[in-house]
């Protein structure tokens, strides 16, 4: 079996891991800190971090901390992952689903636009697959209109635009370190910002709205959105192979490409020119006119070879939380995306036999 995903471990993780148990700090601690700090370094822009549970609980700490709730719309794309708009409904607000281009399948600044509205207080820019939206015209978009920029990076940590690395074009910008992630620790995530007060605001709602210097009293109303010492000792021993782990996806990234970019009927998101990706995942859209087999039947055709793959993400508006009415290329996409094992622990025979069979299906 070739599996959709499997994690790249070096080993160095359990002794770290080891020495957070050793030391008794299994919940709060410095392995904490210390990846925090780290992450922000490398982020610079002046980024202050904050580890969470997960990716989700990345989204909706912003969410709540800038005050969006009932009476309030956020704009998501319609195609992608769903934790943006699942985070929206979990505040009370109202998601608005934007289109996405049809080439690089991330949401559409013009639809941004007119999908605005009195009502709006934020836009969700969802780096789907490791590739990215156009931040410049996103944060143009959102300066002029008064409402705040959230990049949602959880598939495209060390993706840049424009030379600055995704997370850092945004009021915030939201990370995932769940098992399939570039860097993960099994789950967790991190919310990165600039400014100070909403940081301290974000750190106040994600730990019960209590403040260190003085427990059991509550300023709002809050959650316990914390990452453990262990998680974080072991985000810190894969950070230190961070180099490593990008250059991996990125070498099976270009493996696939190299061998399926010239076929008619198989089509990669196209990448701008301002963007420098980590492919998170290996993504092809089927042309229906040249490919007469199904996506879905081409997922169990592949399976019964021993080769998980995975579909594109549904429409949001087809799916009973955020049914409404289609958004124009989301709905196309979903029913032509195939997703092929990208595991950077894949070797190049692997990816050879994967391309393989997939050319010899939809030949």
């Amino acid at each position: 079996m070739i599996p959709w995903a499997r994690p790249l471990l070096f080993g160095d993780e359990a002794l770290l891991v080891a020495e957070a148990l050793q030391s008794t700090a299994i919940s709060g601690g410095p392995f904490i800190d210390r990846f925090e700090s780290e992450f922000c370094q490398f982020h610079g822009n002046g980024s202050r971090g904050l580890l969470v549970a997960n990716g989700t609980a990345a989204l909706e700490l912003p969410l709540r901390a800038l005050g969006i709730g009932p009476g309030d719309e956020v704009i998501v794309p319609g195609f992608g992952f769903a934790a943006a708009a699942n985070m929206t409904l979990a505040c009370g607000a109202r998601p608005v689903l934007a289109d996405v281009t049809d080439d690089t399948w991330l949401i559409d600044p013009e639809d941004v636009r007119r999908r605005l509205s009195p009502h709006t207080r934020a836009i969700v820019a969802v780096h789907s697959y490791g590739n990215l939206c156009d931040l410049a015209t996103l944060a143009d978009i959102a300066r002029d209109a008064g409402v705040a920029l959230i990049e949602d990076c959880a598939e495209s940590l060390f993706s840049r635009y424009r030379e600055r690395p995704c997370g850092t074009w945004g009021d915030v910008g939201t990370f995932s370190f769940q098992a399939t992630k570039t860097i993960t620790c099994g789950e967790g995530g991190l919310v990165l910002a600039r400014d100070a007060k909403l940081v301290e605001r974000m750190r106040l709602i994600g730990s019960h709205g209590m403040r260190a210097d003085k427990k059991y009293w509550h300023h709002t109303v809050g959650y316990n959105f914390r990452l453990t010492n262990l998680q974080a000792a072991m985000l810190c021993a894969q950070w230190r192979h961070r180099e490593e782990l990008a250059q991996r996806r990125t070498q099976v990234y270009g493996w696939y490409q190299t061998r399926l970019a010239d076929h008619p009927g198989l089509r990669f998101p196209r990448i701008p020119g301002e963007v420098v990706p980590v492919m998170w995942a290996v993504a092809i859209r089927l042309d229906p006119k040249r490919i007469p087999m199904s996506r879905d039947a081409l997922i169990v055709r592949m399976l019964a070879d021993g080769i998980e793959t995975r579909p594109g993400f549904y429409p949001l508006s087809a799916q009973p939380p955020f049914a409404g009415p289609p958004v124009g290329n989301s709905e196309g996409l979903a029913s032509q995306i195939i997703s092929l094992p990208a595991s950077p622990t894949l070797t190049e025979e692997e990816v050879d036999q994967v391309c393989a069979r997939l050319l010899s299906l939809v030949a």
